[in-house]
């Protein structure tokens, strides 16, 4: 029986991370998967630590849902290493046949998973991107700037890796589990993003595909944790990745 993990990475997102696992314990698969959930609490400062640990309590007490039952795992960590590194313990943790990452703080649907499953289950994709900026689901208008740096990043890393993707910087990336516990990851904050795709983009024959997804952002004051210093380091880890980085598989490592 086919399985999906769903990462769901936590940084101080008391405010949302209730509602947010909620919807994904809700989220409807194709009818021969099964979910397997692992949100990574990479420590939090407020609240998110506690109310992950009361809802792992809650979700032990529940009856069996026969085959489509959810498991949610609860790793903690103490101190903050960053998005990425929290992504590398989900990689590790992993069970299933694909993977996907969700962040916590309910800026993308998690309805929409089944939108990124559509090549995947036509046999088309073995990676599929959720494009914030592409296809007719709503969108929040945001600040220009910040669209706009994001349209540019994804422009630098698509000269290097030679694909044309709409959004690198995505959270929504599903891969075929197999392929992304071969790569040899090395960044552990938002430089994963760069890094990732450049990596992928090397697979001999990868299949990549994009689907339009519906976002919610939120602003800074909403407690958005990503700026400017993330936008050069992205910059830096395109050029890094693809240019200077020879080795792409874990068993190259030395």
């Amino acid at each position: 029986m086919p399985k999906l993990t769903i990462l769901i990475p936590v940084y101080n997102e008391e405010k949302t991370i209730t509602a947010l696992i909620d919807k994904v314990m809700d989220v409807l698969l194709p009818a021969e998967f099964t979910k397997q959930i692992i949100a990574v609490n990479d420590g939090s400062k407020d609240g998110s630590g506690k109310i992950l640990d009361s809802y792992l309590e809650s979700y032990r007490k529940r009856p069996d849902d026969f085959k489509n039952r959810n498991q949610l795992i609860i790793h903690h960590k103490q101190v903050n290493e960053g998005k990425g590194a929290a992504i590398h313990t989900g990689i590790e943790l992993a069970d299933s046949d694909y993977f996907i990452i969700q962040d916590s703080d309910l800026e993308l649907d998690p309805d929409e998973i089944c939108l990124l499953f559509q090549p995947v289950l036509k046999g088309s994709a073995d990676v599929v991107y959720g494009s914030r900026f592409t296809g007719g689901k709503s969108h929040r208008v945001m600040n220009y700037w910040h669209s706009g740096g994001n349209r540019f990043l994804t422009g630098f890393s698509n000269m290097f890796t030679n694909l044309n993707l709409t959004d690198m910087e995505t959270c929504y990336k599903l891969f075929r589990t197999s392929i992304i516990k071969k790569l040899d990851l090395r960044e552990k904050r938002f430089g994963f993003e760069p890094e990732i795709t450049a990596k992928i983009s090397k697979v001999k024959g990868i299949k990549i595909y994009e689907v339009g997804i519906s976002y919610y952002g939120r602003t800074r004051d909403d407690g958005k944790k990503i700026g400017w210093k993330d936008a050069i380091r992205t910059m830096w880890c395109i050029v890094k990745y693809n240019l200077f980085s020879l080795k792409y598989y874990k068993e190259e490592r030395r």
